[in-house]
């Protein structure tokens, strides 16, 4: 990005609260209420059995009005009404809410401050019929909501559509989460080239890179060398450095930027020999599928049609790099595809990593795990992530099965020590006729890292 964006986001941001207060009105209407208080959350314990708290991820609804982190704080959107923000004034020594990036979000509205430990009922309109989204029942009930205005499911469901469709302020903070993360990124593929570094190293070089600290991060990062990228979700690093020649890496990892979450997965190998050399040309047949994928989105396709090509291009470099002995469509039909990639092909992505309002539609029973299942939309935003896993119990299943004879199991044993491959870019959904927008490799075009 050349442009700083903070020199851009506040007139975006003023026209996404304005926007975002009209769509509200409606769905309010729609509701039979006259307003709705958005609390922000507080703090969960971490355990039943001791004092402990995990930071505040605050309410994705809260966020969606105002990029602020602070326990007990709630928006209160009433239609014709400027919206109103309700803070408690803070007393504690123990702990305090990071400050606002960003001081001109306040212009946007009312804010009114309460005692902190008080309800601030007497803050809210009079005899209003109000709904209450968030996960402080005592809160809603407190403030006097009707119990059937507490979450109301068709309301949230109303909400949750809301976030579907990305305003430029929102796809500015989805571009910067982006542009971070390729810092993190650029940090530890350094690192791992030099060597002699572990995967907790390598996740402690991420977050110094990208200024965060692990709860800022949109989810745990995935930080896997060589066995361990077969573990889709590895979080358990490595303590230990690896000093291994020949050695894979799996990095799946984001950032946030006024609570919008970026989503980012590269791999590596490094090495000589049969194994490195085998997996690097199956790196290079999935980097070439999944920029295959991302230029054929475009409006009006099934999101679930563009996963079934996905396993068609899957079959064909499967069968490209030898590992099938049959054609891609035939390791399609047969079910192999599925045994090399398990997990859908991407998400909805937003203010939370697997954002809302895309997987409405249940996915076939053979896509049990497929997270967008959307008639695809301008100024929707997901992600685009096929992979190839050597999961020992996919692998083992495979073998035992009828289509073993279709393997080349020589070479599944020569590359299962690497692991797997993801990679993963965001894109956000422009006119139909126009493709996308690739948040994440638009940076490798202008410089700004993804090495």
């Amino acid at each position: 990005m050349n442009t700083d964006p903070k020199t851009l986001l506040a007139p975006l941001y003023r026209a996404h609260v304005t926007a975002l207060a009209a769509r509200y009105a409606a769905v309010l209407a729609m509701a039979g209420a006259d307003g709705v208080v958005i609390h922000a959350g507080t703090p969960k314990k971490r355990s039943e059995f001791d004092d402990q708290y995990f930071p505040l991820r605050p309410t994705p609804h809260f966020q969606h009005w105002i990029p602020l982190n602070e326990a007990d704080a709630s928006v209160v959107i009433v239609p014709g009404k400027l919206p109103r923000l309700l803070r408690p004034k803070v007393t504690s020594y123990w702990e305090r809410s990071a400050p606002l990036e960003a001081s001109f979000v306040l212009e946007s509205f009312d804010v009114a401050t309460f005692e902190e430990g008080t309800v601030p009922s007497t803050l809210l309109p009079p005899r209003a019929r109000l709904a209450f989204v968030g996960e402080s029942r005592e809160t809603a009930v407190k403030l006097g909501i009707d119990d059937a205005f507490i979450n109301p499911p068709a309301l949230v469901e109303a909400l949750d559509a809301l976030r579907v469709h990305k305003s430029d302020y929102e796809i500015l903070c989805l571009a910067e989460a982006n542009r971070i993360a390729a810092l993190g990124h650029d940090a530890v593929v350094a690192g791992f080239r030099a060597g002699g570094v572990s995967e907790l190293e390598l996740h402690l070089a991420y977050l110094k890179a990208t200024a965060q600290d692990d709860p800022d991060t949109p989810y745990k990062n995935i930080v896997a060398m060589g066995e361990n990228a077969s573990i889709l979700h590895h979080v358990s690093y490595g303590r230990r450095p690896n000093d291994a020649v020949t050695e894979s890496l799996l990095l799946d990892a984001g950032a946030s930027y006024n609570g919008y979450c970026s989503d980012i997965t590269r791999t590596w190998v490094k090495g000589t020999g049969a194994a490195a050399s085998a997996f690097a040309g199956l790196i290079e047949g999935v980097e070439a599928m999944q920029r295959r994928l991302c230029g054929v989105v475009t409006v009006g396709m099934g999101y679930e049609a563009l996963h079934d090509e996905c396993h068609r291009q899957l079959g064909e470099v499967l069968r490209s790099v030898g590992i099938v002995r049959i054609s891609g469509e035939e390791a399609v039909a047969k079910g192999i595809t599925r045994a090399f990639l398990p997990h859908g092909l991407g998400h909805s992505l937003g203010l939370q990593c697997h954002d809302v309002g895309c997987a409405l539609i249940k996915p076939r029973t053979e896509n049990p795990w497929l997270r967008n299942t959307s008639i695809i939309e301008e100024r929707q935003v997901f992600t685009i992530e096929p992979g190839v896993y050597f999961i020992d119990a996919l692998m083992a299943a495979l073998r035992s099965g009828g289509e073993s004879a279709s393997i080349d199991w020589a070479l599944v044993d020569t590359i299962t020590p690497m692991g797997g491959i993801r990679i993963e870019d965001d894109l956000v959904v422009k006119a139909k006729g126009a493709g996308v927008r690739n948040l994440t490799r638009e940076l490798i075009a202008e410089g700004g890292g993804l090495l």
